[in-house]
């Protein structure tokens, strides 16, 4: 796919999605929003695809929301009617919202790799993302409320389930810094590492290492856990019963077996 926010390319199963505008330090335009959705069905349809990658070329992962995006949503929203004008509004607030959650929708897993600043926007997208890491030169920070303006696309639904409540209310009441050690301390992050460099090598070699796996046993483990999180112990069991029954007896499962007896790797279909 062709995009113009965005450099997306694909390696030995690995996707990389790269937030292209350097410039603007990344910074989250409309068309950036409505890439980022696209590249995740492109991810979700393309079997030789089984992991992906986010990141951000230049210094910044991302500044956030592009302040033209928001300079411009009074045009969006015009009528004369209140009413009617706060309902665009908040269907503008919804799509913004489904753009992000798309990652989530996505059956193979997205791994977010951040260098330099991760800012207001930026929460909310990396939040919704399967796992973080970052380098020491990494901040992040939920600056929403610096702007006179409470986060609403997905930062505050997130967040806490991350690094508890405690924590996600002190950064939204504050917006202040968490730097890339702080961040792996609070759990915001998986890993963090020392360079931009060890990064980059390290969130490939885990990404390699996951697409190696069983690409339909890989897509239920995202589907259960994403479940699991929004739903009781006692509806998490029923449904991987449910899924187990459809799902279990597939030839990765008999691969997997084999390729242990014979010591050899296992070889999976797309």
């Amino acid at each position: 796919m062709e995009f113009s926010t965005l450099a997306v390319s694909l390696d030995a199963n690995v996707a990389t999605i790269a937030l292209n505008r350097p410039d603007k330090a990344n910074a989250m335009s409309e068309p950036m929003w409505y890439e980022i959705e696209q590249a995740m069905q492109w991810l979700d349809e393309t079997p030789e695809a089984r992991v992906g990658v986010l990141t951000g070329r230049g210094k910044y992962f991302t500044s956030g929301i592009d302040l033209s995006l928001l300079m411009s949503l009074g045009a969006k929203i015009e009528d004369e009617d209140d009413g009617r004008r706060h309902e665009k509004l908040r269907r503008l607030i919804l799509r913004l919202q489904d753009t992000l959650t798309s990652i989530e929708r996505c059956r193979k897993p997205v791994l977010a790799a951040v260098n330099g600043a991760c800012i207001g926007g930026g929460i909310d997208l990396v939040t919704a993302c399967d796992m973080r890491y970052c380098s020491s030169n990494a901040w992040f920070a939920v600056k929403e409320i610096d702007v006179g303006m409470t986060a609403d696309v997905g930062t505050l639904q997130r967040l806490p389930r991350l690094i508890g409540e405690g924590m996600a209310r002190e950064l939204a009441y504050t917006g202040r810094k968490v730097d890339g050690i702080e961040a792996q301390k609070v759990h915001l992050v998986n890993r963090c590492f020392e360079t931009p460099e060890a990064l980059e090598a390290g969130v490939m070699e885990i990404a390699r290492t996951i697409a190696a796996k069983s690409p339909l046993a890989i897509r239920g483990c995202k589907e259960m856990i994403t479940y699991g999180r929004d739903h009781s112990v006692a509806d998490g069991l029923n449904y991987i019963a449910t899924w187990n029954a459809a799902m279990l007896l597939s030839k990765d499962l008999f691969e997997a077996g084999a390729a242990a007896m014979q010591k050899r790797n296992p070889v999976f279909k797309d």
